[in-house]
């Protein structure tokens, strides 16, 4: 069945309404992913809990190679052993930025040969001159 929308004149499939959008805000996606975290609805994140849900939520890659103590550490800055809805979305979207980041510096590095390798390659480069020119270096 479908439904047609006055003045538009094009045909809309029927969609379950849930009250959320197709678009869902980072900060919001952090607050429901807090909540799962939560199982105690205490407003805060137990190590306990936050071990229980990087161990079997499946996190990104990014989150996985930095390991749960790091994320964990990153989480909760006052090393109070709890973190708050707060403390959780901040950290987060910080980390999240930083592993974006991470992406794009790699490109970039490679590209780029440290000091030491250009002056290692231009020397390199130098002596196979002087050694294909026959020039006298010893004088």
């Amino acid at each position: 069945m479908s439904a047609v929308i006055s003045g538009m004149g094009m045909a809309v499939a029927p969609q379950a309404m849930t009250g959320a959008s197709m678009y869902m805000p980072p900060a919001q996606k952090m607050f429901d992913l807090f909540s799962q975290i939560d199982t105690s609805g205490s407003g805060s994140i137990t190590r306990a809990q936050f071990d229980l849900a990087f161990n079997t939520l499946n996190p990104p890659s990014g989150f996985k190679s930095m390991g749960a103590d790091a994320v964990f550490a990153q989480l909760d800055p006052n090393n109070s052993g709890l973190v708050s809805k707060r403390d959780f979305k901040n950290g987060m979207l910080q980390m999240m930025a930083q592993i974006r980041q991470q992406r794009h510096e790699p490109a970039a590095q490679a590209t780029a040969p440290a000091p030491a390798q250009t002056i290692d390659a231009s020397l390199n480069e130098l002596n196979q001159l002087v050694i294909g020119s026959n020039i006298d270096t010893t004088a």
